[in-house]
């Protein structure tokens, strides 16, 4: 079964609960100091040189730990067989999009406007692929078990926290994202006359 992280997913999904869709919000208690912002560059040259075997293995310990994350993938929500995903084109492929889009969190460390802009817009496609943000947690575990054993003796607990502040963070802005969507497409249901008239809202 999948690696016990010590909480994380429980921890993400608590930290997105506690977000609001505020766009001058900043998601509260994971902000990245320097020395972690260098720990998780320096993993990442090593992990960068495995990510199509880290993406596999994330997904395929996502679905086991979490079978009801398959529902949002129409190729993979049938497959009883896990085992043969670690063959599956269309997995690795879309284990490539994610690892790609940890790549640019990566590398936008030093630029949090960009790095914010990019976790926003994440979130507000993932509403439409009807993935709830609790799963956005659960990724993140993943992921962090599945680099543990690739960084071998550079692992550590201060290594772990790094990540795990990171994916928060990150996680945090995706629920924005996807809150701000899930309004807008809410919004846009809704018939004229029930609109809210922004002519009558002054203080």
């Amino acid at each position: 079964m999948g690696c016990a992280i010590s909480g994380l997913a429980e921890k993400a999904a608590a930290f997105a609960q506690k977000n609001t869709d505020d766009d001058d919000h900043d998601p509260e208690g994971a902000r990245l100091s320097e020395q972690q912002v260098h720990l998780i560059k320096e993993s990442w040259k090593v992990i960068r040189d495995d990510i199509a075997k880290v993406g596999i293995i994330m997904f395929v310990k996502l679905f086991e730990t979490h079978p009801e994350c398959k529902d949002v993938f129409f190729l993979f929500r049938d497959v009883k067989d896990l085992q043969k995903l670690r063959t599956s084109r269309e997995l690795r492929a879309h284990g490539l999009r994610v690892m790609s889009f940890i790549e640019k969190s990566v590398a936008r460390l030093d630029q949090p406007e960009r790095l914010e802009v990019l976790a926003v817009e994440l979130g507000k496609s993932h509403f439409h692929y009807n993935a709830p943000p609790k799963y956005f947690g659960y990724v993140g575990a993943e992921f962090i078990c599945a680099v543990q054993p690739i960084l071998k003796e550079q692992w550590s607990d201060e290594l772990e926290q790094a990540w795990k502040t990171l994916f928060l963070y990150v996680i945090g802005l995706m629920r924005r994202g996807y809150q701000q969507e899930s309004d807008r497409q809410r919004h846009l249901a809704m018939s004229p006359k029930d609109r809210p008239d922004k002519r009558n809202t002054a203080l």
